[in-house]
């Protein structure tokens, strides 16, 4: 979980060195389980905040918190939203934490709050008495187990409250409370994860701040999770004896190249095998939205790129793409900010439906944030709130812990929220009856400003899906050859068929329409994937070049400047190596070694005052671009393809007003 807030708890333990045969971390390769890894490409899992959630008995609950919520959520809450979930055609929950926090004697009530998300526990191994009891919790996963739901607990291995209980072994994770060390805290972190597996049966982990945790930790504690799935069995709902899933995801806000360095680790020595697609979200949301910043109207071309920047990635990650989470703006509220649509318009309905069907198509697994499926917001809020907005619950990390509007448990939903959670039952019921959408091989044929077509590959069938990424209807036309298809295409909801017409499909879209269609014949070549149009990441002129010696000159910026970003490398940190020098002509480069991938920066001196970005926030290896003032939030986001050494120019006017940008491949 992310907080922006600096809270203080008391500390009343000291914690001691945890040694254990267990604790070993050394670089044995240890692969992740096949099994477990084909089971999860069709998890279609919804998540809880427990304190937001629903109040199922009012004698308990935490009363305060982060959010606008009733802070009530509790067990018996979630026990009676089951067969809501369930008729979703969910197949897994996701819990926040509800471990117990116990409160210190006078703690400030910002750390009440805190207690409320779970997220700092003082005893691992009890279940917080304002949400529930044991007994509740066994209740839950069991009757969870018996709709078909798998169970998921929020693991926080990389932080706690500063009155830490010790384990029933007598284990203490060791070091600060956030964030604690390793190796040395990984016996006691070891044998959370593994006692609620043992106890309770649950399905394995959401991971928070995963990077807290080195990857060889990781192993570790992934090599424990598998054992103790492999030692406990429960009955299903199909009736079948089966052990815990053990899959676990890690949250990792950022990049690629981050997401692998501190979350799936090597290529050949695997750490995580599952990780949130952050970066894949952002996208999704710029197209179909805006995201936090305001920043959208992206289209079906931004959304091919952040599928093949999956690449990047080394072969055993398995990203599991969500549109929110507890900590982000709800999609409903995105199109509020980005002034795009409001409740009472059929657009806001229209562009759930596209993000949606887009989340139902991706291979692997997905997360669904509760409210989603109802097109939830909150009322009064769409901008963001700068003054007070802790007291008022209403910052961007918090707004979207809402109280939950279940049909027929808490409230009556209205005749559009009814049809868009039909629409995301019909969706999940899809993913489940045609795994091409959840585990098919992605070959995009059509990524353009107004749509977007993937070819998906299963074992059995072969599917198109399509969505429009545009507000007006059009008609997708599609090569028959470059389909994969040599029949007709059958829409698997709506039941219309489509023959070719001269080696073309001629597929009508509304605004925002998406279709599954299955290819009735398919072609022995299969697929043929879109031509990218070729361009060089090496630009032209003087700041393209990558030898331009420093004058000893005074330029038209007095302060000196940085590419400052989400690299690995820096991490939003002003660094030495990025720093800019001055060439003369106005202009200021610096060149970097970088690995290719997609990142955002702001070009800034070290106390932010300039700061620069590109026009529109976006740049095109090789391009020039426009430069601008930046300011918070205004990042550029550039995609490198290639690593390799670039050259980054900046080019200012004699007065000092900002000009040009690019960033160029070095020959």
């Amino acid at each position: 979980m992310r907080t922006y807030l600096a809270i203080a708890i008391a500390a009343s333990l000291t914690a001691c060195a945890s040694t254990d045969a267990t604790t070993n971390t050394s670089n044995d390769v240890y692969l992740c389980d096949a099994q477990m890894m084909t089971q999860s490409d069709d998890l279609r899992i919804y998540q809880i905040m427990v304190e937001s959630f629903v109040d199922g008995d009012p004698a308990i609950g935490h009363g305060t918190g982060y959010g606008t919520s009733h802070h009530m959520g509790d067990l018996q809450g979630i026990i009676d939203s089951l067969d809501y979930i369930e008729s979703l055609s969910m197949n897994a929950i996701w819990l926040t934490p509800i471990f117990y926090s116990i409160p210190v004697e006078g703690q400030a009530h910002w750390a009440d709050r805190l207690d409320a998300t779970g997220y700092f526990a003082s005893d691992y191994f009890k279940i917080d008495p304002r949400f529930g009891t044991m007994e509740q919790a066994k209740e839950l996963v069991e009757k969870a187990h018996e709709k078909g739901l798998y169970v998921f607990f929020d693991g926080v291995f990389g932080h706690h409250k500063a009155n830490i209980v010790p384990s029933p072994e007598g284990r203490l994770p060791v070091g600060e409370d956030n964030p604690v060390s390793y190796p040395e805290s990984l016996a006691f972190y070891q044998e959370v994860a593994t006692y609620w597996i043992k106890e309770l049966k649950i399905d394995g982990w959401r991971l928070d701040q995963a990077y807290q945790v080195p990857t060889d930790a990781w192993k570790a504690i992934r090599r424990s999770v598998d054992e103790a799935s492999k030692s406990v069995t429960y009955v299903n709902n199909k009736g079948e004896t089966v052990n815990p899933l053990g899959y676990m995801v890690a949250e990792i806000w950022n990049n690629q190249n981050y997401i692998t360095e501190t979350g799936y680790g090597e290529q050949d020595n695997p750490a995580l095998c599952s990780a949130f697609d952050f970066p894949m979200r952002y996208r999704v949301v710029e197209t179909f939205a805006v995201n936090e910043n305001s920043i959208g109207s992206k289209g079906g071309e931004w959304l091919n790129e952040g599928m093949n920047l999956h690449s990047l990635y080394p072969d055993h990650a398995k990203p599991n793409l969500m549109l929110g989470n507890h900590d982000l703006v709800r999609f409903g509220d995105l199109l509020q900010r980005g002034d795009i649509a409001s409740p009472n318009e059929s657009e806001y309905w229209a562009r759930h439906k596209a993000a949606l069907s887009f989340q139902a198509a991706y291979s692997g697994p997905i997360t669904l944030y509760y409210g989603e499926e109802i097109g939830d917001q909150v009322d009064g809020y769409a901008g963001k709130v700068e003054q007070d907005c802790a007291v008022q619950g209403l910052c961007d990390d918090h707004v979207g812990r809402t109280s939950a509007k279940i049909d027929g448990v808490t409230a009556s939903i209205n005749s559009q929220q009814a049809e868009l959670k039909r629409y995301v039952s019909e969706l999940m019921t899809l993913r489940e009856q045609h795994p091409a959408l959840s585990s098919g091989k992605r070959t995009n044929i059509v990524a353009n400003d107004t749509a977007y077509v993937d070819h998906k590959q299963g074992e059995n069938e072969a599917l198109l899906y399509m969505v429009s990424t545009s507000s007006r209807a059009d008609i997708i036309v599609i090569n028959g050859a470059q389909s994969g298809s040599e029949g007709a295409l059958v829409d698997l909801q709506s039941g219309e068929r489509f023959t070719q017409q001269d080696g073309q499909y001629y597929i009508p879209l509304t605004a925002f329409e998406a279709r599954f269609l299955k290819i009735e014949s398919p072609s022995e070549k299969g697929a043929i994937a879109k031509a990218g149009v070729a361009t060089s990441l090496t630009g032209e002129g003087f700041m393209a070049q990558c030898d331009n010696p420093t004058v000893n000159e005074a330029g038209p910026i007095n302060e000196t400047l940085y590419v400052v970003g989400d690299f690995a490398d820096a991490g939003w940190s002003h660094k030495s190596h990025r720093a800019y020098e001055y060439k003369g002509d106005n202009t200021y480069q610096v060149v970097v070694e970088e690995k290719a991938g997609s990142y955002r920066m702001q070009y800034a001196s070290k106390d932010w005052s300039p700061q620069f970005t590109a026009d529109g926030l976006e740049l095109k290896p090789g391009a020039t671009g426009m430069l601008k003032a930046g300011g918070y939030g205004k990042d550029t986001a550039v995609t490198l393809p290639e690593a390799g050494s670039y050259v980054w120019s900046l080019k200012f006017t004699d007065a000092g007003y900002p000009e040009q940008l690019m960033v160029s491949k070095c020959p």
